[in-house]
């Protein structure tokens, strides 16, 4: 007569969004990270700008022909990115995966604050910038997670 159906506890529940969670974070976009470099936010955002949602070997081009300052970091930064797409998505080729850079921002950092000597005894503050810079790239062909899906579906 009453419906008994058992009430699965709140903390099974947790457990269970956050496996899930875990298990989409499995493939998808890949993001690295690179802190405190040591030239102005403004100037990173110049380089930043040219690589934004350009394929990864352009990219890898464009950054190791550039003469401006954060041309180098960012190209470290790019290939530490490939890496750990890499080691998320070890059963895909990187050749086949056709990464492109789906996003790229530039934060500003900690701030050093100098003082400069000025005429007549007085002193000007300088202030050293630096800036924190986030990278997300992404695969352009999704072919290899979409024929998983399939299978598994037709499995069931």
């Amino acid at each position: 007569m009453e419906d008994t159906a058992k009430k699965t506890k709140r903390s099974v529940v947790k457990r269970e969004k956050r496996d899930a969670r875990k298990e989409a974070a499995k493939t998808g976009p890949v993001m690295a990270k690179l802190s405190n470099v040591p030239s102005s936010p403004r100037k990173m955002r110049l380089v930043a700008d040219l690589i934004r949602g350009e394929r990864v070997n352009k990219a890898l081009n464009i950054l190791k022909h550039e003469a401006k300052v954060g041309a180098n970091n960012l190209e470290k930064l790019l290939l530490s990115a490939i890496s750990n797409w890499g080691i998320k998505n070890q059963d895909l080729k990187l050749e086949e995966a056709d990464l492109f850079v789906k996003d790229i921002w530039v934060d500003g950092g900690r701030m050093l604050k100098r003082l400069r000597p000025a005429p007549q005894g007085r002193a000007h503050r300088i202030r050293k910038r630096s800036n924190h810079v986030t990278l997300v790239i992404d695969s352009l062909n999704k072919a290899g997670v979409e024929n998983n899906v399939v299978e598994k579906e037709t499995k069931e």
